[in-house]
């Protein structure tokens, strides 16, 4: 009998793009946590039935992830820190810094 193997691309792909959407305040946690969970869970049945799945696959959802955990905390941190800036500057001095950067970036 063929052990199954595990395909940790999606799960790549969802914590990519998960530190992609990192620059919109730290919301790729969605994308990060989600890919997270999947690994997490396909994991949890390989713990189940060990002698059913292929090594190597396990150890690529493994690292997979350890991608997404790391992804998913880097996530968290910018959104704790997006959510401080707000709280300490206010909504609009942040938009007017961000507004006065554009500018000397623009007349470089």
């Amino acid at each position: 009998m063929e052990n199954q193997k595990l395909n940790p691309t999606l799960v790549y792909v969802l914590a990519i793009l998960g530190l992609l959407c990192c620059c919109f305040g730290g919301l790729g946690f969605i994308l990060a946590g989600i890919a997270f969970l999947m690994a997490n869970s396909k994991l949890g049945a390989v713990k189940s039935n060990p002698e059913n799945y292929d090594q190597a696959s396990v150890k690529a959802m493994n690292t997979a992830k350890i991608v997404a955990l790391v992804i998913l905390l880097i996530n968290i941190a910018y959104l704790v820190l997006t959510i401080y800036r707000i709280s300490t500057i206010g909504w609009d001095e942040l938009w007017e810094q961000s507004r006065q950067i554009m500018e000397q970036y623009q007349n470089r």
